[in-house]
């Protein structure tokens, strides 16, 4: 008795000096902490009441830490959310302010925004986190958060100075000079443009051009046996190029019109009349190809009258001279009649002062660069003259002639090719010279600045139209929930959208959709304007979507290839190259590159790709007919089974293959043949003139002039119905 009594007073011993050593843990100013007892899963309080023998003093060691490092943990927590929320008081809200913006301000994450935005008429799959916000919108957010708002001082921003470069005013006509005429040959493709232009500047442009076709704009200087000069700018004629024929009577003096005497009037033909009426330029017929046999002349000066082109021989005041460009015939003629016309137009210049011209082409040099060749138009272009151009600046460091000499200056009409450009300017781009590298990097940032604020407005437009749509679309939705409570409401609209809370906006992109991405390369500006403005006419995007992803000028480069692949793209190239080890890579990648010299080329293999894309569909091809003479029942066990007693009249039933049946005009059946029999006999094939019997594999009554058509289906593959125009 004694000793258990005593065995009793050891252990409450023990269990109270357990007991001081976890007070004292607790206690210590290092946690500054009150210390509340735990339960422990591993040491539970039973155990130390019913065991008592097995608690070890490193156990409450642990136990203690254990409970210790649960308390620090959790005041830390406790302490970060009561920081956060002392920090925010009232969230300051401004004009325009995005989803990340917001949940900043809020100090929560984007997907508490996109959970209030559950109860918004917001279309949650057009948000992004940097998508902006409505003010309403924001509000809402905030009173669904329980937050108190305020709204930002709106700092006043400073107006801008306007620090563009300009035209200088009109020049004094004492200072002016004659220069050469600019003249723009226009025509229908394939009628002899540019070889009339080879055989004036007596080289072989046309054999250099990829399939004898004008692919971009040339300028070229032309000196006549007279002494005369001439600057020719040699337009393509293919359909896709109208912008750049538009862009060369823009800074044209005269158009020669150059028609086929065999083809006369054509699309293109028209087209150039056309641009040449807009640009208020004076014109010159120049009827090509009258060496062959099938010439008409007099029809193409005929056909011509319907479209205000009147030749001098009825009255008009165009000049009609027919020629051979090919053998040379008659081109003197053509020559004279262009300085004639010039001299009555009294074409003079300025030549002094900072210079202004055109960009007619521009293009990404390996060697040298970006490139460009202008025609000038006023002053006298020099090495070191610093020129502005759309968006970019260019401090001249050599200049070329049309046959690539270095020329030291070029005045007012002369085409000259400048090297020194940081940027590839857009062709067409207004060339002004500035008085300093400063001065240029002030316009162009005022340029930039323009074209930033231009895109905010309309962005801003078109957010406002998608939010009107979008509220439309709400209002309706609420009308049709008018009749429930505002609880059930609630429900029907988180179960609808619900799923939208796990997926970011860019992981809810519809990947089964059919889409061709591409990357448009070319060798100029030009060329590249004219494929988009080809891309541009797609109107299947039903059938196919056509994304252009990325478009630059020169060769093609890895980054190309890694856009390819992260879009599942396509990479056309027009007149640049792929140097061997990015046609290994993107064989390795699966990566297709197309390239080519002749556009119409180009987009029939684009077309080619879109096709290929396009699902395939299912044409049904008839092999055989039957007519149903007589009907009757066969009893198989317990069933009766209807058969038809039929004959063959065209062609042949195949039991292998798909069969209908047609009763009145109607399709009532269409399936597979359970049986096929001729006298009794089962049989695979029966054949024109034959009779059979045949039951289907679903019990339907058949009646006497009912007839059965044998088909095979067949997939076809699908062509878009996308046309480019030529």
């Amino acid at each position: 008795m004694n000793r258990g009594l005593m065995r009793k007073f050891e252990n409450l011993v023990r269990l109270r000096g357990a007991c001081r050593q976890l007070r004292t843990l607790s206690y210590r100013k290092v946690y500054r902490a009150q210390w509340k007892p735990v339960q422990s899963s591993a040491h539970p309080v039973w155990s130390v009441l019913l065991y008592p023998q097995f608690w070890q003093k490193d156990r409450l060691v642990s136990v203690a830490l254990t409970q210790r490092r649960q308390l620090a943990t959790k005041k830390e927590t406790q302490k970060k959310k009561k920081k956060i929320a002392l920090t925010q008081g009232e969230v300051e809200i401004r004009h325009r302010m995005t989803v990340e913006e917001l949940a900043r301000a809020m100090g929560k994450d984007i997907d508490h925004i996109y959970e209030a935005l559950l109860y918004t008429d917001i279309d949650l799959d057009s948000v992004e986190p940097d998508s902006v916000l409505h003010e309403n919108h924001i509000k809402l957010i905030l009173n669904k958060s329980g937050m108190k708002y305020k709204s930002a001082k709106l700092k006043e921003e400073k107006q801008r100075e306007n620090t563009d470069a300009v035209k200088r005013p009109p020049a004094d006509p004492a200072v002016l000079t004659p220069r050469p005429p600019v003249v723009t040959i226009l025509g229908h493709v394939d009628h002899g443009k540019t070889t009339l232009l080879d055989s004036l500047r007596k080289t072989q442009v046309a054999s250099m051009e990829a399939g004898g076709i004008t692919q971009h704009i040339g300028a070229f200087l032309v000196h006549l046996p007279s002494g005369e000069k001439i600057t020719f700018l040699d337009t393509p004629g293919h359909a896709a190029f109208s912008a750049m024929r538009a862009r060369g009577t823009h800074v044209t003096d005269i158009v020669i019109l150059v028609v086929a005497a065999e083809d006369g009037v054509m699309q293109q033909t028209i087209e150039s009349i056309q641009h040449a009426k807009n640009a208020g330029v004076p014109l010159i017929l120049a009827i090509n190809k009258c060496d062959k046999p099938e010439a008409d002349p007099e029809r193409v000066k005929k056909e011509l009258l319907a479209h205000d082109v009147v030749c001098e021989e009825f009255g008009g005041d165009v000049q009609a001279i027919n020629i051979s460009a090919l053998k040379g015939e008659n081109l003197m003629v053509l020559a004279e009649a262009t300085v004639a016309l010039a001299e009555m137009l009294e074409l003079k210049a300025d030549s002094t002062g900072l210079v202004e011209g055109t960009v007619i082409e521009s293009r990404k040099d390996k060697g040298k660069g970006p490139v460009t060749t202008a025609i000038v138009q006023r002053g006298t272009l020099r090495k070191g003259c610093v020129l502005v151009a759309g968006k970019t600046w260019a401090k001249v460091r050599f200049m070329f002639d049309e046959n690539g000499k270095v020329v030291d200056a070029a005045s007012p009409g002369i085409p000259v090719e400048i090297m020194g450009w940081k940027e590839v300017p857009s062709a067409g781009d207004e060339i002004l010279e500035v008085e300093s590298e400063q001065r240029a990097h002030e316009v162009v940032a005022w340029r930039t600045y323009v074209e930033q604020q231009e895109k905010m407005k309309r962005d801003e437009e078109a957010i406002e139209a998608k939010q009107k749509e979008h509220r439309m679309e709400y209002e309706k939705k609420q009308a049709k929930l008018a009749h429930l409570t505002w609880r059930q409401r609630k429900a029907v609209l988180y179960k609808a959208n619900k799923h939208l809370m796990f997926s970011r906006p860019k992981e809810r992109t519809e990947m089964d959709k059919n889409v061709l991405s591409v990357i448009v390369k070319g060798d100029v500006d030009g060329s590249i304007e004219a494929i988009l403005n080809i891309l541009d006419s797609y109107d299947a995007n039903d059938e196919c979507q056509l994304d252009v992803i990325h478009f630059g000028m020169g060769d093609i480069s890895e980054t190309d290839l890694s856009l390819a692949e992260a879009f599942n793209g396509v990479v056309f190239g027009f007149s640049v190259k792929a140097n061997e080890s990015i046609k290994q890579l993107a064989a390795k990648k699966g990566i297709k590159i197309k390239l080519h010299n002749i556009i119409y080329k180009l987009i029939e293999d684009l077309k080619d790709e879109l096709n290929s894309r396009l699902p395939p569909s299912v044409v049904e091809n008839t092999i055989g007919e039957a007519a149903v003479l007589n009907v009757f029942s066969v009893t198989v066990g317990k069933n009766k089974i209807p058969v038809a007693g039929c004959r063959v009249q065209k062609g042949l039933l195949d039991r292998k293959m798909k069969f209908k049946l047609i009763h009145k005009g109607d399709v009532v059946w269409e399936g597979s043949l359970s049986s096929l029999k001729h006298h009794k006999d089962d049989v695979q094939v029966i054949k024109t003139g034959m009779d059979c019997g045949l039951s289907l594999d679903k019990d339907i009554e058949f009646s006497i002039g009912d007839e059965i058509i044998c088909f095979e289906e067949k997939e076809v593959q699908q062509t878009t119905s996308w046309d480019p125009g030529f």
